[in-house]
């Protein structure tokens, strides 16, 4: 049996709890807010017999294997840290922490304590992006030369502490963009950030984070992609994740879903527009998986340090911004 806790009650943390649930031999055990009401309506809904105002709190009580992160960006870090430290495994919400040397702390920590450390890049786990990702593993593509993607909200954005530096680190970009930066990372196969442009600004609302931004960064497999993020914006060419790659030998995208060989259409199997475009399933099997590694004694992929590349990317990209250069990463 494996006890599960949560972090936070709102609208991602609903999501794992639903996915978590339908697991055999999953248990939610417990859940950890500040907040009274929220966290007895959401215990009530799910079933959970426990409650805490802290992590602390918990973990000194026992009785949990793992933990989902679904809190406010700047406290994924200390509550991640501190359930790896207690041998507690973690499934951290995107972005895994404020900045890199926070999310390079969160690695450290699970190899020192063994807890197995995952963040929840859910785009790794849909079936569309990973058919283009065997796509171009079978060579169909050639060598890619650069991708496109998007991590946008058209006429849309949030509120609340997404919009509050102090509380998010940083705004579209750290939100939204790092959708389409992993998409682009794990569609070409993970290879690594050697420098970052970018610029980011604010145009759409009244805060201190960005809601604008435009990334290009380059890889060590000679790869470029472009990201765009945003919020509120007046159009966008794809849904969030969606993911464009040119290479030597065709085109291929994600979201519509489609190979083009030869100039020629090649059959994906999938339709052209889905809705909705973020399924419950997507959600479901990134926590089977996440439970699955746990039982298998298995280091997740995307594990801390897949989370922690690309905070060094939006950390870079956010220099760029403020320096107006290139900003190059030294070599892990």
């Amino acid at each position: 049996m494996l006890r599960i806790a949560f972090t936070g009650t709102g609208y991602i943390a609903r999501i794992h709890a639903q996915a978590a649930r339908k697991l055999p031999d999953v248990v939610l055990t417990a859940v950890v807010n500040h907040r009274p009401e929220s966290m007895a309506t959401f215990a009530a809904d799910f079933g959970i017999p426990r409650q805490y105002r802290e992590v602390k709190d918990l973990l000194a009580d026992g009785g949990v294997d793992a933990l989902v992160v679904c809190t406010p960006n700047y406290l994924h870090a200390p509550q991640t840290i501190a359930a790896l430290e207690a041998g507690v495994h973690v499934m951290v919400e995107k972005p895994m922490a404020m900045n890199a040397a926070e999310a390079e702390a969160m690695v450290a920590t699970s190899r020192r304590s063994g807890a197995l450390l995952m963040v929840a890049h859910c785009w790794r786990f849909d079936p569309e992006v990973r058919w283009l990702r065997q796509q171009v593993e079978a060579g169909r593509l050639g060598r890619i030369v650069r991708t496109r993607g998007y991590g946008v909200h058209v006429q849309w954005g949030p509120g609340g502490w997404f919009t509050q530096k102090r509380f998010a680190g940083g705004g579209a970009l750290a939100d939204m963009g790092i959708h389409a930066l992993d998409t682009a990372r794990f569609l070409l196969g993970d290879p690594l950030p050697v420098s970052v442009y970018a610029r980011v600004g604010t145009y759409y609302g009244d805060y201190d984070v960005d809601d604008t931004g435009v990334l290009i960064v380059n890889w060590d497999n000679g790869a470029v992609s472009v990201i765009e993020s945003g919020w509120w914006q007046p159009y966008a060419d794809g849904p969030e994740a969606a993911t464009q790659l040119y290479g030597t030998a065709g085109f291929g995208q994600v979201f519509p879903t489609r190979l083009v060989l030869g100039g020629e259409e090649v059959p994906s199997g999938f339709l052209p527009v889905r809705d909705p475009h973020c399924p419950q399933s997507l959600y479901d099997d990134q926590m089977a998986y996440f439970v699955d590694c746990i039982r298998q004694g298995r280091p997740p992929v995307p594990g801390g340090v897949e989370g922690w590349i690309n905070m060094r990317v939006v950390d870079a990209a956010y220099e760029s911004a403020r320096r107006g250069e290139v900003v190059h990463l030294p070599s892990i």
